[in-house]
């Protein structure tokens, strides 16, 4: 596999990813991680994998919406928790703790 996302952010997926990776692959790493994940650069090194990480931004938008649109990816499969906006101090709660609740993504209704 030329390359693989982390997008889960916690320990195991990290290290499936770079287990998984090809020789000269990428992993990249969308996940949110809150624990330590450890990085065995010794090995990564000699396989010649990058590691790529970015922050939350809208770098991606236009692409992830053409995606979308042309229904090459389906979004409600994603959403694994529905809060109404008076709840949002709740919803914050239960992302932040992904690993322990399930959240993937938590969307906020009006």
């Amino acid at each position: 596999m030329d390359a693989a996302v982390e997008a889960v952010g916690v320990p195991a997926t990290f290290e499936l990813c770079t287990d998984i990776v090809s020789p000269g692959g990428v992993v990249a790493n969308a996940g949110v991680h809150g624990v330590k994940v450890d990085l065995y650069l010794d090995w990564l090194w000699s396989e010649n994998i990058s590691i790529a990480t970015r922050l939350v931004d809208t770098v991606s938008t236009p692409m992830l919406l053409k995606t979308v649109v042309s229904h090459r990816i389906e979004p409600k499969l994603l959403i694994t928790h529905r809060f109404k906006l008076d709840e949002i101090m709740d919803a914050y709660d239960m992302f932040s703790r992904a690993a322990e609740t399930g959240a993937l993504k938590v969307i906020i209704e009006t």
